[in-house]
């Protein structure tokens, strides 16, 4: 993709201006603007608010910061550096942080009548506050207070609070308050140790100022194909400030091609209001070929708002064309059988770099499946799953807690993230829950199940390209007897190879209790008769001390290739090895989390040549 193309320029000065990065997307962002930016990473002015007076005091006007930190980064190891100290700080209740940076207005490129100034958080949280100069800002959502940690949100920044020298003020505050979606991380119901890890909050991502266009598409987009009928559904986002006639134009492009013709075009003429609108478009894309594991064919789309001047503001992103479906007892993907051999990934604290790492690995152990669990992730390795041919089974951070204000922020946190990355071929299935974290009461609750039923059936409506799991692992809700989720998943742990095949033939003849750590099914009777993939989305552990596993690596590997025969000899639809590396006391990984390397042969996580079983009607 062309990065010295811009739509519109923006021009760091010379104290600002940063070496080229040496990949192609240096922001964390699945969808490109074409234009400059100016990255604010670097050395912030940094403060701990231990009383939460800086409100009050007005900091946001001015304050002697006594300490520095590095942007991106956990302020957890913020308060470490303070305090002179090598390991991140733990905190027990709630933490308050100030960062502050200066920096000089860029010059711009073009008339104001046709720009602004954008400013983005690739994430930051849980609670940020924004000051530019001292003035409060909102987000284009309206947000005084933005809410969450995973997904990337954006500022408008007004002229008349911008000078040639600016101060930039950000308020984060985060808690142990177990209604937050938090995933893995310790809470005041679950604290550190064992599976629980410790937070990781704060000013986790970069943060850029650019140019963007007053009336423009926003850097989301959401795709669906139903293979069938060659036809693409695109759902973009409008950003309007002059209401007027517009058209969108889309053109596809082969993923590589920058100077040849469209393979598609399509223009759109719509009449737009002042404000935020989303829409959906639908374009012919013939003879296109489909994304696959085995093929991983890319697109590249040009969208365009164009105005009655006939000036384009554009965005570009890159699809591909893919079908998943559970039916009956087999997950297909367009319309081909396919058996998911997948392995749990915790990328935890991991830079960029070392996820780059870790996701080859997986592929060269022959995983066409990762399980990315209960975490949000930068934005580009589902970019780098869709070139690899990777698929993505990515999970809400859950709270901790099952309340009603959890439910509220769970559902947030949801839209937040379909939001932001729902262009990828290789996101195939969510999970809403897992293991009944946040959801505690879920076998006894009707409005924790009633919530996850409505949330259920909303993804299948507004979202059909998605498989649905409703709580992974146990206790999936079964509503007249049909169960509410679209795959029946199963996680099972033991070391011993014997109990490892009562439990799969438990598993396959529909025995619902007895099988995993809890009932899989609650709510109404259900009866298994192989109307549902069965998937057993966690097992082995094996180096997980508490598992009774093998002691090194090559009894490892022998233990993972007589369970995985077991598995594929039975009528399963897959399985997610657990897990990809070690992580905090969990130390039962085989990769090296920091270089990558397997600690196995690789392939081994591929199934081979072994056929799937046959279910007798």
């Amino acid at each position: 993709m062309d990065l010295n193309h811009t739509n519109l320029g923006l021009t760091a000065s010379r104290e600002e201006e940063r070496p080229e990065e040496e990949f192609e997307n240096p922001l964390p962002r699945a969808v490109l603007r074409l234009n400059n930016h100016q990255l604010l990473d670097g050395e912030w002015k940094f403060a701990i608010d231990v009383d939460d007076c800086g409100l009050r005091e007005g900091w946001y006007l001015g304050h002697h910061y006594e300490h520095t930190a590095n942007w991106p980064g956990s302020v957890e190891m913020h308060m470490a550096q303070a305090k002179g100290q090598a390991s991140p700080v733990a905190w027990q209740d709630k933490v308050v942080a100030w960062y502050e940076r200066e920096f000089t207005m860029p010059e711009r490129g073009e008339p104001q009548s046709r720009s602004m100034f954008q400013l983005t958080f690739g994430a930051c949280g849980y609670e940020t506050r924004v000051w530019l100069n001292g003035h409060l800002l909102h987000t284009i959502e309206g947000e005084e207070v933005h809410y969450g940690e995973y997904t990337s949100f954006s500022y408008e920044i007004p002229e008349n609070i911008l000078h040639l020298g600016n101060r930039l003020t950000v308020r984060i505050v985060d808690t142990m308050d177990a209604d937050l979606p938090r995933g893995k991380q310790e809470s005041h119901v679950y604290k550190r140790g064992g599976i629980w890890y410790q937070t990781y909050t704060g000013a986790v991502r970069s943060v850029w100022l650019e140019m963007v266009e007053r009336n423009r598409l926003r850097s989301r987009l959401g795709v669906v194909s139903v293979v069938e009928d060659q036809l693409v559904r695109f759902n973009v986002t409008m950003r309007i400030h002059d209401p007027g006639n517009y058209i969108v134009r889309l053109k596809v492009f082969a993923r590589d091609s920058h100077d040849a013709e469209p393979l598609a075009t399509s223009d759109f003429p719509m009449r737009l209001e002042a404000g935020q609108k989303q829409q959906r478009l639908v374009m012919e894309v013939p003879d296109a070929q489909l994304w696959s594991p085995e093929s991983p064919t890319l697109y590249r789309l040009v969208a365009q708002l164009i105005d009655s001047d006939g000036y384009e503001a554009q965005i570009e992103a890159y699809f591909g064309l893919r079908k998943i479906e559970a039916r009956g007892c087999h997950v297909y993907l367009n319309n081909q059988r396919i058996y998911l051999d997948g392995i749990l990934y915790q990328p935890g604290t991991a830079t960029f770099a070392e996820m780059q790492r870790h996701m080859y690995a997986m592929k060269e152990l022959g995983c066409n499946l990762v399980r990315v669990h209960i975490a949000g992730i930068d934005p580009r390795i589902y970019n780098l799953a869709d070139e690899l041919g990777l698929l993505l089974w990515v999970e809400v951070p859950s709270p901790h807690s099952s309340t009603a204000r959890s439910r509220r922020n769970h559902k947030a946190e949801l839209l937040r993230m379909l939001a932001l990355i729902e262009t990828h071929p290789s996101i195939v299935i969510w999970s809403l829950y897992n293991e009944d974290w946040g959801v505690q009461d879920i076998a006894t609750s009707t409005k924790t199940q009633k919530y996850i039923v409505d949330t259920y059936h909303y993804m299948q409506l507004a979202h059909p390209q998605f498989l649905v799991v409703d709580n992974d692992g146990w206790h999936h809700i079964s509503f007249t007897g049909r169960l509410k989720s679209d795959l029946l998943t199963a996680h099972l742990y033991t070391p011993d190879l014997g109990r490892w095949r009562e439990l799969l033939d438990r598993l396959v003849h529909g025995e619902m209790e007895g099988t995993a750590a809890f009932p899989l099914v609650v709510g109404d009777p259900f009866f298994y008769r192989h109307q549902v993939p069965l998937i057993v989305s966690e097992w082995g552990g094996f180096g997980f001390p508490d598992y009774g596993g093998p002691a090194d690596d090559a009894e490892r590997t022998e233990r993972i290739r007589q369970f995985k025969q077991e598995l594929r000899a039975r009528p399963i639809a897959g399985d997610v090895y657990t897990q990809a590396t070690n992580i905090e006391d969990e130390r039962n990984g085989i990769i090296d989390a920091q270089t990558g390397a397997l600690n196995v042969p690789a392939g081994l996580l591929a199934s081979g040549p072994l056929e799937q079983p046959k279910v007798a009607n």
